[in-house]
């Protein structure tokens, strides 16, 4: 099955719809290339704005829009989008409850060799923390088809992190369980569940299938809505498991590890181990690379699955 980069989707949907809808505009910060959009400003050159690398008027002049009616889509990448706009994202955008999807490209440590500057892996704790603000981080591009239609149809707020490369599909096409701030079961065991988002998902569901090979039953959830969390799919995942294993590309502190810990604590208390990046710059490299140095692969979550199991 091909391979596309979640953010090349987003550009297509908006494409498609942007055909009829002319209220939908979207905005960069220099970053039309990279966050795949030049063929919407090519396209649609009147329901495009670039504001250059000042992402703080980009969020500001978004939701200026907003208030006129319009749908504003803001393109940038992740690590600046939820840092040097953090005060327009809660103010203009969640507090004033427009109808602003910020769009964070190159998510978590996708930029690679550009070292911490350029990674977001604070990103997930510092926008759920905000009142009235959504946080989404779809697995692969059938999902994010589905989550950014399903976004089109509403006038809610909401942050959409994605990676900077086409990964390996979730799902297949034609065939995407997709139900709108409810969890995704990709598979079900007994022994333990491992709650992924985003790129996570994919290592995540491989990870259940070396297990299989090891006489270890495993659910995997892709949990994609990560604010709203689907508090529902945690209990009955914790509940039908030893332990529980949360998996994200994303700091220790307050992303998904955090809620889920929260949730099984209070509802249906396990042990609950959180796979994640550590707490300090990480390593210069690829994703696979990060990702391979901490064990945020299939090997890795199998491993460690199989140590709280057995």
């Amino acid at each position: 099955m091909s391979k596309i980069a979640n953010k090349q989707m987003i550009c297509e949907v908006l494409m498609d719809a942007a055909k009829t809808d002319k209220s939908i505009v979207a905005l960069c910060s220099d970053s039309r290339g990279s966050g795949s959009f030049t063929p919407f400003a090519d396209t649609y050159p009147e329901q495009f704005v670039e504001t250059g690398i000042a992402e703080q008027n980009l969020v500001s002049i978004s939701a200026g829009l907003a208030k006129c009616g319009k749908k504003s889509y803001a393109v940038s990448p992740a690590c600046f989008l939820s840092t040097r706009s953090y005060e327009q994202a809660k103010v203009d955008v969640a507090y004033s409850n427009t109808n602003v999807k910020l769009i964070g490209i190159s998510g978590g440590v996708s930029y690679g060799a550009l070292g911490m500057s350029h990674h977001s892996a604070q990103d997930i704790a510092a926008m759920a923390a905000i009142p009235n603000m959504r946080v989404y981080i779809p697995s692969d591009h059938l999902q994010t088809k589905e989550l950014v239609k399903a976004l089109l149809k509403d006038e809610k707020p909401a942050y959409i992190r994605v990676g900077r490369n086409a990964v390996d599909p979730v799902y297949e096409e034609g065939k995407v369980p997709f139900e709108m701030d409810k969890a995704t079961v990709v598979c079900e065991g007994t022994d333990v569940a491992i709650i992924a988002c985003g790129e996570m998902v994919k290592p995540a569901k491989d990870a259940a299938e070396i297990l299989k090979t090891q006489g270890i039953s495993a659910t995997v959830v892709d949990m994609y809505c990560v604010k709203p969390l689907d508090k529902a799919a945690v209990v009955k995942a914790a509940e039908n498991a030893k332990a529980v294993i949360t998996v994200e590309e994303h700091a220790p502190f307050g992303g998904l590890g955090s809620m889920v810990s929260q949730v099984v604590g209070a509802e249906c208390p396990r042990k609950v181990i959180n796979m994640s990046l550590p707490d300090e710059p990480v390593i210069t490299g690829t994703s696979k690379e990060v990702f391979d140095y901490y064990g945020l692969n299939a090997e890795g979550i199998a491993k460690k699955a199989a140590e709280l199991v057995k």
